[in-house]
């Protein structure tokens, strides 16, 4: 089926059909952009919650925790899960549905997807697929990025609420102070706070924690793989949900993310036609020194 079948099956309610949408989605299969100019239409409802963090410190064991909250309040929730690549194949382990027990649920629908090389914690289609659950009737939709560090704060580029997740082993206060994604979060998450150092890491959360736009960010411990702390989580996504909704905020953000999103799809579109630019020809001026990279750049995004 051509994804503008797969599309109206989807629309439909056909979960098959939705799985194989989503596949032809990520790979670019031909008729894609026609579809999501289709799906961006219905698109525009569903909350956007990033969850972001170091590595370790059990974002995925939260989401599958949030996920298991959100099915009991009969939500529809959808995961775009982004794992690591690997160096060599590109491919990734996309172990995150393994670790979602409540991924068999029919209201949920999980994806996982490869970052294949690209920095930020997020892959090049993740705004693909996002769009595509809003449009599908999935809300909220959660995105769990790969483990991020200091500067990889991508994750404000797709959604409405930023979680940052962190563990008790964390860093101290400079460290916390000093860190990117830090300054993105409109909710941190001091998770396995069973562990030693945690009341610390939620003293120095606290501490640098900056009000933007009205909202100070709340500070909420967890040990995600007993519940505990899962319902407040969910409870301050809902009042940041609210805080934007009153103060224009959330326009605001939807706007920022649809800019966002064009750059990206500039970048992606650069991208796809340098796999193969002019035929090939360009490859081979630049190969033989007769035309130089920056040149070649030059007429190929302008076309000429």
């Amino acid at each position: 089926m051509t994804p503008s079948e797969l599309l109206s099956a989807a629309l439909e309610g056909d979960r098959r059909s939705r799985a194989r949408l989503l596949s032809s989605l990520e790979d670019r299969i031909d008729g894609w952009r026609e579809v999501m100019a289709t799906l961006d239409k219905h698109a525009g409802e569903a909350h956007l919650v990033g969850i972001t963090g170091v590595p370790g410190s059990g974002k995925s064991t939260l989401v599958g925790a949030i996920l298991d909250e959100l099915l009991e309040s009969d939500l529809s929730p959808a995961v775009v899960a982004v794992d690591p690549a690997s160096p060599f194949t590109g491919g990734a382990l996309l172990g995150d549905r393994i670790r979602m027990m409540a991924a068999g649920d029919p209201r949920l629908m999980v994806r996982s997807m490869s970052a294949r090389g690209r920095l930020g914690g997020l892959a090049s289609g993740s705004s693909s697929l996002v769009t595509a659950f809003d449009a599908l009737g999935h809300d909220p939709v959660l995105i769990e990025t790969v483990g991020v560090g200091q500067s990889e704060v991508e994750v404000i580029d797709v959604a409405d609420t930023v979680i940052v997740v962190v563990s008790p082993e964390w860093g101290d206060a400079v460290q916390a102070g000093k860190a990117g994604i830090v300054e993105i979060g409109d909710i941190y998450v001091v998770n396995k706070a069973d562990r030693p150092g945690a009341s610390n890491i939620e003293r120095v959360l606290t501490e640098v924690a900056e009000e933007r736009a009205g909202w100070r960010p709340p500070v909420v411990s967890t040990v995600a793989t007993d519940g505990i702390g899962v319902f407040e989580v969910i409870d301050a996504i809902g009042s940041h949900r609210e805080h934007l909704v009153q103060t224009g905020e959330g326009d605001d953000r939807r706007r920022r993310r649809r800019r966002a999103w064009l750059r990206h799809a500039i970048e992606e579109e650069v991208a796809l036609r340098a796999t193969d630019p002019d035929d090939g020809t360009l490859w081979d001026e630049v190969e033989k020194g007769s035309l130089d990279p920056w040149t070649a750049a030059a007429r190929l995004v302008n076309g000429g």
